[in-house]
Order: C-alpha cells, then structure tokens, then sequence
C-alpha cells in the first residue's frame, strides 16, 4: 500500500500514549515530557529493515521506529516487490523518532555504525541488492551537522566508507506486515545478532556526552606523548608508564573526550608493562579493527566517540581472568577515582562497584 512521503514528527498525542514501556526502560529519573519540540528524526538504510528497526526501538529514548523506502525513483515503485528488484533506487530504510532529551543522535548513530558494514557497497549480511545499501538521511540542518560529524569519524577507521551521507529525499512506509517483523515473528531473519540488539537496551554511556574536540583544541589539550599515541597511533614505552602497575579504585576514561571506558574492576596485573583489562565496561564504548602495521596482524583498539587510538585487544592470555587482554597505552587514559566520580560527572556509573563481576 502505498503511503504518503513522510518529512515531519509523528506528533499525534494517541501514539504517545501507546508508545511501548520498552523505548522507555532504562532511562533516567528525570525524563522530560515528549513534547512536539522535543521530538526528531533520522532515516538508516542499514541492510534488511527488520533488524535496523529492532534495534532501535531496543533503546531507551527511542520513540517509534518505522520501516519503510527511502530516496527512491517514483511513489508508484514504493512497493516491497518492486524495490526487491533493485531497480528503483529505493533503500529499505527506517524512520527512527526519538527524544534528544533522552538520547542523543551521537547514540543512535555509533549503534547504527556498530551493527552495520560500512565498508561494503549494496550488500548487508547475506542480503544483496541496491534496496540494501547503507545510507544515513537527514531532514534538518542540526541533524546535517552531527551526521557529518559522526560520518567523518567513522570514514577514519576503515580504508574504504561506503555509506551514503545525504539529505532525504522521499520516503514510503513499507506494507504493515514488515513492520514490528521480529516482534510478530521472532525467529524471523535478521543480520544483526539478537545479543548486540539486547546488548544496546542496556546501555548506560551515551557517546553524546563526550564530543570529541576540534584538533587544535586536541592538540593543546595533550602532551606531546598523549598526542602521539592518541593521534598518530604511536605506543609508549612499556613499564615506563603511568597506570601500568596501577590498581586504585575508580574508572579509566579517553583523556580525549571524557568517555569512560575501562574499571578498576576488570583491571589485572600483566606482565606486559602496560595496562591490561579484561573488558570494557560497556563494549560499545571501544572499535576493535583489524591493524597489519609493521608485519603484524592484529586488533587495534580506539575509542568509541573520540576516535583515540587506546592499544590493541589479544586473546587466549594465560593472565587474564577470562583469556582478554586489552592492552592500553597510560597516555590515552585518564583516570577518576571512585571517590570523585560524582564530583566529575560519572555519578551515573558509580552503581558498577555494587555488581557482581561475572
């Protein structure tokens, strides 16, 4: 059935009230009202609608999520079996609406990113076709610019960005029973890993809380060393480094942006002669990439927000509580003791320290 080109809010106070308890699980005390002002939207292409649109309603702070076509050719081609032929220049894509007040497009985004391939072109898992290339579609200038933003952080780690980058055209709701498939069908296809959209409901660390900074701020910002290794993915020295034999309590952020990262609580003793730790303290909040320098094949490690080149991640480590050993440079670190999280802004995370570490 074909619908109409959809551009604005979906405002209408029925669906507010009707907005599932799930979009709103994890968010904090003082969650503001949804008001007309307070709500935006953003279009993924990322593949199959099914899983992008799961995802999304996974998060806190996400209103509604809608599938649909987008930037395609003719309203009349706006049907799944016309787009299915790749001809139309239609992308499954999903409409995300959410309340900046309790997420931020910087969040919405690094999860896209997180669960898509960028570096491939009209493809998406086993999914190949012109309807399944990746794009993000923007509708206001605000959006343009965080979008942009976060794309240009992204493009850096990877030789090849295939994602488009682009204003929204058009857009088409897709036929009612693609909509809420996983919900209505839940061993139903999806290329996304049902962990990674479980994983995403639960975040605490939104990446929109820790921006990072316009290189000339960077650069005054750091040492020479902290530049170097941050910046330039050089290593520092081992057992000549700040946090190496390091054990207080408390959390390891980006010295870049702020963005927490490791505890005290995953930290182990390594013979290595830098920092090790056996897990992030969300997942998310680190990129893990292939790095072939100087004849080696390994996984770099780099902050999530920031971009901050932070070490490399090895397995199968006799010393490592669970065989996991992130391995980071002292320079790319800060450290805030438990005792001045709240002080500095991480309150939120201080309740880690009460759970059981499994």
């Amino acid at each position: 059935m074909k619908k109409k080109i959809i551009f604005a809010a979906v405002i209408a106070a029925v669906f507010l009230l009707s907005a599932s308890a799930s979009h709103l699980s994890g968010s904090t005390p003082s969650k503001k009202e949804i008001t007309k002002d307070s709500q935006k939207e953003i279009y993924l292409a990322g593949g199959c609608f099914w899983g992008i649109e799961k995802l999304m309603e996974s998060m806190p702070g996400v209103i509604d999520a809608v599938s649909g076509y987008a930037n395609g050719n003719d309203e009349k081609n706006a049907y799944y079996k016309a787009v299915l032929t790749g001809d139309t220049g239609f992308r499954e894509t999903v409409r995300v609406t959410y309340n900046p007040n309790d997420i931020s497009l910087d969040a919405i985004l690094m999860a896209y990113f997180y669960v898509i391939d960028p570096t491939v072109t009209n493809r998406q898992g086993y999914d190949i076709g012109t309807q399944y290339q990746t794009g993000v579609y923007y509708t206001d200038d605000e959006s343009k610019e965080k979008v942009e933003q976060i794309a240009e952080i992204e493009a850096q780690r990877y030789p090849v960005f295939a994602v488009e980058i682009g204003p929204l055209e058009n857009f088409y709701e897709a036929e009612e029973y693609h909509q809420n498939y996983l919900a209505k069908n839940p061993s139903g296809y999806c290329h996304i890993p049902y962990e990674e959209i479980e994983m995403f409901s639960n975040l605490k660390i939104d990446p929109g809380d820790y921006v990072k900074p316009a290189e000339s701020v960077i650069r005054d910002k750091l040492t020479k060393e902290q530049y170097a290794v941050t910046q330039e993915s050089e290593t520092e020295y081992a057992f000549n480094n700040r946090y190496w034999d390091f054990y207080d309590k408390g959390i390891y952020v980006d010295i870049v942006t702020g963005e927490p990262l490791f505890s005290s609580l995953d930290k182990f003793e390594s013979s290595c002669g830098w920092p090790s730790f056996s897990a992030p303290i969300e997942k998310p909040s680190v990129v893990e990439l292939l790095d072939t320098s100087y004849g080696m094949t390994r996984i770099e490690v780099r902050s999530r927000a920031g971009n901050s080149h932070l070490g490399h991640v090895f397995e199968n480590d006799p010393e490592s509580p669970n065989g996991t050993r992130y391995c980071i440079n002292s320079a790319s670190l800060k450290f805030i003791p438990y005792d001045k999280m709240e002080e500095e802004g991480y309150g939120y995370l201080m309740d880690i320290f009460d759970e059981v570490k499994k």
